[in-house]
């Protein structure tokens, strides 16, 4: 027996006649009786305060003696009956089912005369339904208004039903030996099982609506509709006659004895009562137990003394379910009991090496966590914070008495939360520390995990709060007085809110030591990414000591740490032989990792970012460019860190800068870009001069990148580049330079006479041509193969220009072209006329889009110089490919008179072609303008043709008198005829009314 339960008091003995059946009203027993009456006992004190009242119920633990005798109750024998105290009816079934009404039992409500030979009966107290089964049927009645049963359904069944229980909306039966499941609204039949062959059928209601079957000395649980239900059986000593349940027991009536089981799996022996021969286990919230002339009632001993047993003889599970079976005004005191309970449990298990299932209880109580990780003394917790012994339940101290003052004598024996304090105080102090292996490791783990999320979330919103408080009071300083006044509750919430982020400090320092010495590297990962309250010092060295970098720098950043982070990081990189992690999962450090911390620091922590970027600037430039370029750091600050620090990538790192977002860089850093280059590009130039191995047509690297920037970049200042090129060299560069401030003369006749490629004063031609077509241009631009024309022909006047212009750098912009070509028209006269013949003199008439017989800004220009070699041949070429984007006429006068009209083909043939077709073309358009005006004066006289008849009827529009003979007018509509001195009157009207309003105006 592991604790006693329940205690057996003798009710009453001798009684006069052999007792049947027995029930319990209002503290009354009221027997049936084996000669047709119904006999009622009393207890022998009158008074309900002289009488303890430590039994559930109505139940008194005294003596009962005869108070009434109703002979002839019953005119057949009793078979069984069951009172409702609910309803206040005593159901009986004897020849037939008869109810009668309490406590007035001489009034019967109703007889049913078709229960005549039923053999058993169960009744539903809550929906008030009763079934019965007589020979093969099963009836059911419902009671209506606690007066009359009707009846509701009669079904036929296999066999005469032996025993039967209401569970939910169907009605499990016993019948020869099985069970069957009878829908009581459609009559289905359901087999659930076979019943045994020792003890008949026996079907017990449990108070969840599922049943308890008896096959044999085996108990089966099954649902409402029969189906097994997979947690355990009870195995009875011997075949049960007859099974009750109360409260969380299972009290089974046994040839020898009384068996008491608990109902919890694995549904244990908790006690045995030794009472031989019972024919009669009753329960309406009592327990009877009935001899032939004598009864006992099973007393339930009080939950605190049963809970008292449990915990002593460690029977924990039993004492936890005993403690929510204590009243809900006691809820205090039970959460007490569980906690107080659930501790020494912890502490068992914890003994035994059941670390996980120790935890388990731990965590369901409201033990603080300093008291479980008391029990691991090489944790190191944070010295500032002192773990003070625990104290269980410490808030019910001051009125435990209060709550223990409701509950029995027996109850009061339990013991207080004080009490239990201080045992548990003892108890933890005599704990032997374990040997810390990985088992109870794992377990403090899960424990420190499942306690984490309720305390860091309070720590962080009572931070949250702090700051909310400071932020308020800083806005109202002002209002020095009344802070002063509320000085002692901010001391309070400070204090508060400090001993919450101690506690999270505390769970955290603690979990980040057990996952380590677990190798939880992953999970203790996870847990410094996110929001921890680790203490730094004490993971610090723990850490280090362990050379847990990875998870170090973790810690650091979770810490906003970053400048230990970096440095740590730093050390790891430059020296990985020495800082080789001894973790597993521990990866290898690189440069990269140092850039991809930097990054989420470039908008908190410039300076920073800079002075760590350097260290892997060599290592990983690209990476590290490309960082600095982000734009999360102003692009002057790097231009200039880097200047000072790196200048051998500061060029790198504008080159990306621009080929990012060249609209959003300045233009000071373009300058400082294009000067790098030319810097670097003199420097190369040099070189070879003094090796006196200097090619215009060589280009190194530095002087591509060069060429490309100042072509494509644009915002820098050309002036100043300009300056600084060499007066005999580089000429290629001045040429871009030069076109970029519109002097294309001087550009031009470098590409043709000191580069000597005339393909590239073409293409810069093409470029500026298709530049003036799709925005406003200079004259010069627009005439710019006319300037390559004029440049061919004369060599020594355009290199004079140039080096005129190397000796004066500082020249204007946009100066256009105003040196005027010497005059040539003696030279081409007989040219001029070739052509007007073919044209019929008209040649020069109609122009092209292209061709324009308009004066040129270099007509007149001086002839060339004798014996100056000209580019006769680039010339004709150069007319003859761009023909269409040429003034015909300013070209010609510019070819040297030898010039035959042979070699002139190509550029002369599409020019007459385009004059002819141009000429067709305006002829076609002339003849369809001259159409359009015949077709228009047509119009005119078809509608001055109108014919307007004035006869006797018609009349002005204006005066409404007839017309006559009168000089009249016609409107343009054709049909408003009125007097012309009517129309005369009506235009001078106007003309005054419109004086007149213009005058007021």
């Amino acid at each position: 027996m592991v604790h006693s339960a329940y205690d057996s008091f003798q009710l009453l003995s001798n009684c006069p006649n052999k007792i049947i059946s027995a029930s319990i009203y209002n503290s009354k027993l009221l027997l049936g009786c084996n000669d047709y009456s119904l006999k009622i006992y009393s207890p022998e004190s009158p008074s309900p305060t002289s009488s303890s009242s430590d039994s559930l119920g109505n139940l008194k633990r005294e003596p009962y003696v005869i108070e009434k005798t109703l002979k002839g109750f019953w005119k057949k024998p009793l078979i069984s009956m069951e009172m409702s105290e609910s309803r206040n009816i005593l159901i009986s079934l004897s020849e037939s089912i008869t109810v009668h009404r309490l406590p007035n039992l001489e009034v019967v409500i109703g007889v049913l005369g078709k229960a005549k030979g039923a053999s058993v009966f169960a009744w539903d107290d809550q929906k008030g339904f009763l079934c019965f089964g007589r020979q093969k049927r099963v009836c059911i009645f419902r009671l209506e208004g606690g007066q009359n049963f009707v009846e509701v359904k009669d079904f036929g069944v296999p066999d005469v039903v032996k025993s039967m229980a209401w569970s939910g909306d169907n009605i499990c039966l016993g019948i020869r030996r099985e069970y069957v499941i009878l829908n009581s609204t459609t009559g289905a039949l359901t087999e659930v099982f076979q019943s045994g062959r020792i003890a008949p059928p026996l079907v017990v209601s449990l108070p969840s609506g599922e049943l308890l079957l008896g096959k044999d000395n085996i108990g089966v649980f099954v649902d409402q509709n029969g189906k097994l239900l997979q947690d355990g059986r009870i195995s009875w000593s011997e075949a049960p006659v007859s099974v009750v349940i109360h409260m969380q027991y299972a009290i089974a009536r046994l040839t020898r004895h009384i068996e008491i089981r608990s109902l919890r799996v694995p549904y244990p022996l908790v006690q045995t009562v030794v009472l031989r021969d019972t024919h009669l286990l009753k329960s309406n919230n009592n327990i009877l137990a009935v001899l032939d002339n004598s009864v006992y009632g099973l007393l339930p001993i009080s939950l605190g003394a049963q809970i008292v047993q449990l915990t002593a003889s460690s029977n924990f599970e039993e004492a936890l379910a005993l403690c929510k079976l204590l009243p809900p005004e006691n809820i205090k005191l039970r959460l007490a009991k569980e906690d107080s309970i659930r501790i020494r449990y912890g502490h068992y298990l914890f003994d035994n090496e059941s670390y996980d299932e120790a935890m388990d209880q731990f965590l369901a109580s409201s033990v603080d966590i300093t008291y479980v990780l008391a029990l691991y003394p090489s944790i190191v917790l944070p010295k500032t914070l002192s773990i003070s012994n625990p104290q269980i339940a410490v808030d019910l101290e001051e009125d435990a008495p209060n709550r223990f003052s409701g509950l029995s004598d027996a109850s009061q024996e339990m013991d207080s939360p004080s009490s239990l304090s201080h045992m548990e105080s003892d108890k933890r102090m005599t704990v032997k520390s374990p040997n810390l292996g990985y088992n109870v490791l794992m377990a403090l783990v899960k424990f420190l995990h499942n306690k984490r999320y309720g305390i860091v979330e309070k720590a962080t919103l009572e931070v949250t709060e702090e700051v909310v408080s400071d932020a308020i009071e800083y806005g109202n300083r002002s209002q020095r007085s009344s802070r002063a006044k509320n000085s002692s509750k901010t001391r309070h919430q400070f204090q508060a809110s400090l001993g919450a982020r101690e506690m999270a400090t505390i769970l955290d320092t603690a979990l980040l030591q057990v996952m380590v010495l677990t190798t939880q590297s992953s999970a203790l990962l996870d847990l410094l990414k996110g929001l921890n309250y680790c203490d730094v010092k004490i993971c610090e060295e723990f850490l280090q000591q362990r050379k847990y970098h990875s998870e170090l720098l973790e810690l650091y950043k979770s810490h906003d740490m970053h400048h230990e982070a970096l440095k740590l990081l730093s050390q790891l990189v430059e020296e990985p032989d020495q800082a080789e992690p001894t973790s597993e999962l521990s990866e290898k450090f690189k440069p990269e990792m140092i850039i991809e911390y930097l990054k989420p620091l470039c908008s908190t922590d410039p300076i920073l970012v800079l002075e760590y970027s350097m260290r892997v600037l060599e290592s990983c430039p690209t990476q590290t460019i490309e960082l600095l370029s982000s734009g999360n750091i102003q692009a002057e600050l790097v231009n200039s860190y880097l200047k000072q620090h790196a200048p051998n990538m500061q060029g790198r790192y504008l080159e990306l800068l621009i080929s990012v977002n060249e609209s959003e860089i300045s233009s000071d850093l373009r300058n400082e870009l294009v000067q790098l280059y030319l810097s670097e590009v003199l420097n190369w130039y040099s070189d070879l001069m003094t090796q006196k191995k200097w090619d215009e047509k060589t280009y190194s690297p530095i002087r591509k990148k060069l060429l490309a920037a100042l072509e494509k970049i644009s915002g820098f200042t050309s002036e100043t580049v300009l300056k600084r090129l060499p007066p005999d060299g580089l000429y290629e560069e001045r040429a871009i330079l030069l076109g970029m401030m519109n002097q294309h003369r001087l550009a031009l006749s470098i590409y043709v006479h000191k580069l000597h490629v005339p393909e590239l004063a073409l293409a810069y031609c093409d470029r500026v041509y298709e530049a003036s077509q799709s925005q406003r241009a200079s004259k010069m631009s627009s005439n710019i193969y006319l300037t390559l024309l004029q440049i061919y022909l004369n060599p020594v006047r355009t290199t004079k220009e140039f080096e005129n212009s190397i000796m004066n750098v500082d020249l204007p912009q946009s100066t256009g072209v105003n040196h005027k070509v010497g005059s040539t028209k003696a030279k081409v006269g007989r040219i001029v006329k070739k052509i007007a013949q073919i044209d019929s003199a008209e040649d020069l008439r109609f122009s092209s889009s292209s061709v324009d017989s308009g004066r040129s800004d270099n007509e007149g220009d001086e002839p060339n110089q004798e014996g100056a070699p000209i580019m006769l041949d680039e010339a004709l070429n150069l007319l003859g490919q761009k023909w269409d984007k040429i003034n015909g006429a300013q070209a010609l006068k510019l070819l040297p008179k030898e010039t035959k009209i042979q070699n002139l083909l190509t550029f002369l043939e599409p020019i007459v072609k385009k004059s002819s077709e141009n000429r067709r073309n305006f002829s076609v358009i002339r003849s369809l303008r001259y159409n359009e005006d015949l077709q228009v004066k047509q119009e005119l006289y078809d509608q001055r043709k109108a014919v307007v008849k004035i006869n006797s009827d018609s009349t002005c529009y204006l005066c409404h008198k007839k017309i006559g003979a009168s000089v009249f007018a016609v409107y343009p509509n054709g049909t408003t005829l009125v007097h012309f001195v009517c129309f005369k009157d009506s235009q001078s009207i106007k003309a005054v009314r419109g004086g007149s309003s213009r005058k007021r105006g």
